[in-house]
């Protein structure tokens, strides 16, 4: 197009499509919009257009998408455009209302540019906020398609100030409803004619919906939407959102008056209310939290009331006396969401709610809070892909991440404040303000309340191989924390891995206990865990955080806490200030069964044990198996004969080993190991005769995942240190051992289902790369090729029928099956479901033939493992 060199679309609509392109003569990267063929061979239209264009070229104005050039080639119009990055105010407002800060930013830059355009004479007419595009620079309002130049007699043509179309035509008539129905002024309703006191009203409906999270006007059909702007109010801000600046209320009202005469009458004056609220309010300073006296006294009556119900679930009878919370612990659990794949939970200061992340249906990763006096927990938008949440001291605010950001947001709902650029690792909020937060590895760091560059308060030792520093946690004086040193490359073990208490202020730091998990602390007990891989045991030690002392002996809390994630050194347990205690302790014991590809199961094989990853042999005859120990809590391998239901141990302690992956000829079993490093990949013959071979022998984290007929095995790699990303490698069993890389290092985790094909020439994986996980294949050993294998989200691929078929599950817990093939290349089919995994499964494969499916079941069926309370948790503990 001209000078302009085409290089991507971008989309398309009934106002043309829309490329990214680069300007070749200033070098510069552009939007091009191609008009549509009815607009560009209509002489009055092209000229009318034309005008208009130049008209709207000349507003130079920050927050308005820039039109840089008009063209035309063989018989086609074209605009160029500022190219914007972002996402749309649509968008925003789809996860929920914004926080008052940024309703009044992003509303005085909307109204900013709407002054610079009524000034310039043009009225935009269809302002709403998917014509708001929210950028690193601030608002860019878009889409001058509606907008009416002062003085023109008709309504006017497409301008084309956005980056994306956003109507159904290119042109209207005169005395036509134009805009969009929700945000439009009665006056553009009626056919009359609209000035910049429509955008007023529009401005009003935009500052509504992202105060309150809901539009100001709605209704069932095009008639009752009409209906509900020409006659009726919205209801007040004040009874939406309550937090909300009663002049912005007010001002909002004045905004949305039915009689033009009656409405603000500027956008120029709109602005200045905004500004004036914002200086006057205290919307963008924390609110500060109650008394302490009247915090406690709420507080007491919150657990007062939780205890009461937690009573009463606990089977109670009304004849029998409670008794004092301070005399005795009160024990229950409460349920999370159906289909629920739980991350880790964290009890609010005051212990009365409950924030915890996880997995839903559909692989949505979100945060959800649950108060415990409640039956239901609550999603929290704009949480999406959040992990790892930590509460404010006063309980208002919620700080996670995502998306590599720290974020923050309101417990009672909000829009989301990206707070810093950070892969974070663990949080945790002073007094002041100020946030503690980690890396994956790293130092602890500092980030000011009031913003700015993050600084450490702890230095990595060297000396003693410290590669991470995690988990911070806020001792009650405000001015020290407790986290957790590791060694990354190093065994569990490791005399590196310790708990410390660091000073806020960067002083120096104090050694406490040694173990390779976090530690919290509570009503004069500091709580840690000692334990392996899936499970470990919760202690509680007498602590004084003033003198910074442990004494005494540590005891036993609960014998079994959950651990979140692999290798991350965190237990899934969470105290608060005032007695309350909540732990995962969701390691059920689980059976193996086989069904059939109709669903139906035909069989149990071996003895129900807390087992996790497992492997079919390539012949069907055996499996392996990777079971729990809680005695040592290790998890070792066992080898179990299929037609006698039957297995033995193949490893031993102390050191955990998981993860079995089959030679081609059955004959040997690859498997990972933190005996010297994170994880090691050893070999060792099936039957259990003979010593174990090292293949890799290096610091990191080496997971095997399948291994070819020419020797080779293919694993997760992860580095010891530094972003700790994850490639897909693979290292030949005999010597020389070279690895090379399949896929380099990716932002998010691969699944750990990797899959070579029957004749070696691709392999399979899952990778998170849109939001949620799917089924890809490369070639191999080229890595080159991809296809992607699922259609709708998907995890865990394994080859059947000779590899004419990839069996995979959705989200929904469906195994599906795709036709492959390969005689070409590689071609996938479209996804047909087999039938529905039984809830609560963990982990399944498939024989060879396709034809039989060992699915790991547990014994106690729950679609969603509970969370366990212990209310005055330190009633519970020996004397």
């Amino acid at each position: 197009m001209g000078p302009y060199e085409i290089q991507a679309p971008l989309g398309a609509g009934g106002m043309g499509e829309v490329y990214k392109a680069r300007d070749t003569r200033l070098g510069r990267t552009v939007a091009v919009k191609v008009l549509p063929a009815q607009l560009s061979q209509n002489a009055e239209m092209r000229e009318r257009f034309d005008r208009e264009a130049k008209t709207i070229s000349s507003l130079s104005h920050p927050h308005i998408c820039a039109l840089y050039d008009v063209g035309h080639q063989d018989g086609t119009d074209y605009l160029v455009m500022e190219l914007l990055e972002g996402e749309t105010l649509s968008a925003r407002l789809a996860k929920g209302a914004l926080p008052t800060e940024q309703v009044l930013r992003y509303g005085i830059e909307i109204a900013d540019a709407l002054d610079k355009a009524h000034r310039q004479g043009i009225v935009h007419r269809d302002l709403k906020p998917g014509n708001v595009m929210l950028t690193k620079s601030g608002v860019k309002l878009l889409d001058f398609g509606l907008a009416k130049w002062k003085g023109a007699a008709t309504p006017a043509v497409l301008s084309g100030l956005s980056a994306m179309p956003t109507h159904a035509t290119p042109m209207t008539a005169a005395g036509s409803i134009l805009g969009t129905f929700q945000y439009m002024a009665p006056e553009q309703l009626e056919g009359k004619e609209a000035d910049g006191r429509a955008d007023v009203f529009a401005l009003g409906a935009v500052l509504y919906e992202m105060a309150s999270g809901r539009k100001a006007f709605e209704g069932k059909s095009q008639a009752s939407l009409i209906a509900a702007i020409l006659e009726h109010e919205p209801p007040t801000l004040a009874s939406i959102a309550p937090a909300t600046p009663p002049a912005l209320d007010r001002l909002v009202r004045s905004c949305l008056a039915k009689d033009p005469d009656e409405r603000i009458q500027t956008a120029h004056d709109v602005a200045l209310e905004l500004k004036w609220i914002g200086e006057g309010s205290q919307a963008s300073v924390a609110v500060p939290g109650v008394s302490r006296g009247r915090g406690r006294e709420i507080a007491a009556w919150v657990v007062a009331a939780a205890a009461l119900a937690l009573a009463v679930w606990f089977g109670l009878s009304r004849s029998r006396k409670i008794e004092a919370p301070a005399s005795r612990a009160l024990r229950t659990n409460i349920l999370l969401p159906e289909m629920l794949k739980l991350n880790n939970a964290v009890v609010s200061p005051d212990g009365t709610r409950v924030v915890f992340g996880g997995r839903h249906a559909g692989g949505k990763v979100q945060l959800w809070v649950r108060p415990l006096d409640s039956y239901t927990a609550t999603p929290l938008a704009g949480t999406e892909d959040g992990v790892l949440p930590f509460w404010s001291p006063d309980g208002r605010f919620i700080g996670f991440f995502a998306d590599k950001k720290l974020k923050r947001i309101e417990a009672a709902g909000g829009g989301a404040v990206a707070l810093y650029d950070v892969d974070g690792l663990g949080g945790a909020w002073t007094p002041n303000g100020d946030i503690l937060f980690t890396e994956p590895s790293g130092p602890i760091y500092r980030l000011p309340a009031a913003g700015g560059k993050a600084a450490a308060v702890t230095k990595l030792d060297s000396t003693r191989g410290e590669t991470a520093h995690r988990y911070p946690f806020l001792l009650p004086d405000g001015k020290h924390f407790l986290y957790l040193a590791m060694k990354l490359a190093g065994a569990r073990n490791d005399p590196a891995n310790r708990i410390w208490v660091g000073s806020v202020d960067g002083g120096a730091a104090k050694p406490l206990i040694a173990t390779n998990f976090n530690a919290q602390y509570a009503d004069g007990y500091l709580l840690f865990i000692r334990g392996g891989d899936f499970g470990g045991t919760l202690l509680a030690q007498p602590f004084d955080p003033v003198r910074l002392e442990t004494s005494g002996s540590p005891v036993t809390v609960s014998d079994q806490v959950s651990l979140y994630g692999d290798f991350l050194g965190l237990g899934d347990y969470s105290v608060s200030t005032n007695g309350t205690l909540v732990l995962d302790s969701s390691l059920l014991v689980r059976r193996l069964e086989w069904y059939d590809r109709k669903g139906s199961q035909t069989g149990v094989f071996a003895e129900p044990a807390p087992q996790f990853g497992f492997q079919i042999s390539p012949d069907g005859s055996r499996v392996a198996t990777a079971v729990y120990e809680p005695g040592t809590q290790t998890t070792q391998i066992w080898v179990g004969d299929v037609s006698r239901g039957v297995r033995a141990r193949l490893t031993t302690g102390p050191s955990s080993n998981t993860g079995p992956i089959w030679s081609p000829d059955g004959s040997k079993i690859a498997f990972e190991t933190d005996r010297k490093h994170q994880a090691d990949i050893y070999v060792k013959a099936s039957d259990g005769s003979g010593t174990e071979e090292a293949i890799t022998d290096e610091e990191g984290q080496r997971i095997p995942t399948a291994w070819s007929k020419d020797g080779r095995i293919v694993y997760l790699d992860r580095e010891a240190a530094g972003g700790r990303l994850m490639q897909l490698s693979a290292v030949s069993v005999s010597p020389p051992r070279k690895p090379f890389t399949l896929i380099p290092r990716a932002p998010k985790d691969f699944g750990f289902s990797v899959r070579l094909s029957p004749d070696d020439r691709w392999v399979t994986y899952d990778l998170d790369e849109s939001g949620r996980p799917e089924v890809y294949a490369i070639s191999f050993p080229e890595g080159r090729g991809r296809v992607q294998i699922s259609n709708n989200g998907g995890i865990g691929p394994k080859w059947a029928r000779g590899g004419k078929e990839i069996v995979y599950v959705d989200f929904e817990g469906n195994l599906m099956s795709v036709e492959i093939d390969a005689s070409h290349g590689l071609r996938a089919g479209t996804p047909k479901r087999l039938f529905r995994l039984p809830e609560g499964s963990f982990g399944w494969d498939a024989t060879a033939d396709g034809e039989r499916f060992l699915v790991n079941v547990p014994v106690i069926k729950s679609s969603s493992a509970p969370l366990n309370v212990i209310v005055n948790w330190t009633a519970a503990l020996p004397k």
